[in-house]
């Protein structure tokens, strides 16, 4: 059985701007199967607007076409499918974008972001289960987007890519959970480590980069340095920990090692682009860890000079959704907010955005004007 549901359709990548101008999402009526074996029914309540989805729309980060997209999510189980017990009928959850089959060798070492089974599904565009219920009026299937699908009104994902939300977290505030938190305290936390009195820089600060700010205030970093071409995002990073802001340019290295008496110990790249790294790798003492969170164009690649990262000990660390395992970490991270001590509510600039909007809230990411902006389905 199948229900109707108006959903965010991309059908060809293009960098034609403005997007409002150009929509290149596409609002359509879909059929959506309802959920089969291990699967779930979820109608979305928030939805977060995220730099990988501009990604996906400009064709920096290609995918199968046509897709519904969306990743950052949240809602409320709507109905479950055959042998499902992770969840109820009623449950508030946020969604995961890498799900995981919780029994592979880096699923039980602790590591389930690097999931082989949900990593295909996510490259192929289709549900763990191998499922793909969305059709057009034709009948024929659309893709999935990193197993959420949350630009809809209705989605049909894993029970594996769903977590509890507390009561007292408002949904639209938990979507951003799924991503930006994860990945940006994530980096901090779990990737880099961070310990109290080291000094941090975090470059480029959207939504990961604010959350990786929070989280180094949290860990006790000293100074937490704030990096970006946006001055008023600079000032955004100071209201939620950052003791410092520098602009990103020409003169950015040389502030921060003035500031840090020779470099950071960490710096957190949360741009996804080369100059963004340079600057990071640069403004890092000897011995630090650059942790790289953003992610570019596939065709992009690393430049570091090979003597000065074998003389300096420096480390590069990959971290994708920040090395997290959602179902031990979200939780922490909500408790964390509930006392008052991760000020998630800073990143959503816009909340209850129509679905019809869509298109004009990508051109407000794409200028820097906003870090979060909250998809109402």
């Amino acid at each position: 059985m199948s229900i109707t549901t108006r959903a965010a359709v991309l059908r060809h990548s293009t960098d034609r701007q403005p997007f409002a101008e150009s929509r290149p999402l596409a609002i359509e009526e879909l059929a959506l199967q309802g959920p089969g074996p291990g699967e779930v029914l979820l109608r979305i309540v928030a939805a977060g607007l995220c730099h990988s989805d501009l990604s996906v729309v400009n064709g920096d980060r290609p995918r199968p076409l046509p897709m519904v997209l969306g990743h950052e999510a949240a809602g409320i189980v709507e109905e479950l499918g055959p042998g499902v017990i992770d969840v109820s009928v009623g449950d508030r959850v946020v969604c995961s974008y890498v799900p995981s089959c919780g029994h592979c060798a880096d699923c039980a070492g602790g590591h389930p972001v690097r999931c082989a089974e949900a990593q295909a599904a996510n490259r192929e565009a289709r549900l763990v289960t191998g499922r793909r219920p969305f059709n057009n009026a034709s009948g024929a299937e659309l893709h999935h987007h990193l197993g959420v699908s949350a630009f809809s009104e209705f989605t049909v994902v894993s029970p594996l890519s769903l977590v509890p939300v507390p009561d007292d977290v408002p949904l639209e505030t938990a979507a951003v959970f799924g991503c930006a938190v994860l990945t940006g305290a994530g980096a901090v936390l779990n990737t880099a480590v961070v310990r109290p009195g080291e000094a941090v820089a975090v470059v480029g600060l959207g939504g990961v980069g604010i959350s990786a700010v929070m989280a180094a205030a949290l860990a006790g970093a000293h100074p937490v340095i704030a990096v970006d071409t946006v001055e008023s995002k600079l000032e955004s990073a100071k209201a939620v920990g950052a003791t410092h802001g520098v602009l990103a340019g020409d003169e950015a290295v040389e502030q921060i090692r003035e500031l840090t008496r020779g470099g950071v110990a960490v710096a957190i790249e949360a741009a996804g682009h080369p100059t963004a790294l340079s600057t990071a790798y640069a403004a890092t003492r000897v011995g630090g860890r650059v942790v790289i969170t953003g992610l570019p164009h596939p065709r992009h690649e690393i430049g570091v000079p090979i003597a000065s990262l074998v003389a300096e000990e420096k480390s590069i660390l990959g971290s994708y959704m920040g090395s997290s395992v959602p179902r031990r970490d979200l939780p922490r991270l909500f408790d964390l907010y509930a006392a008052g001590l991760l000020p998630a509510d800073a990143l959503v600039t816009s909340r209850s955005v129509p679905l019809d909007d869509i298109n004009a809230a990508l051109d407000r990411l794409h200028s820097g004007a906003e870090v979060r902006q909250i998809i109402t389905p």
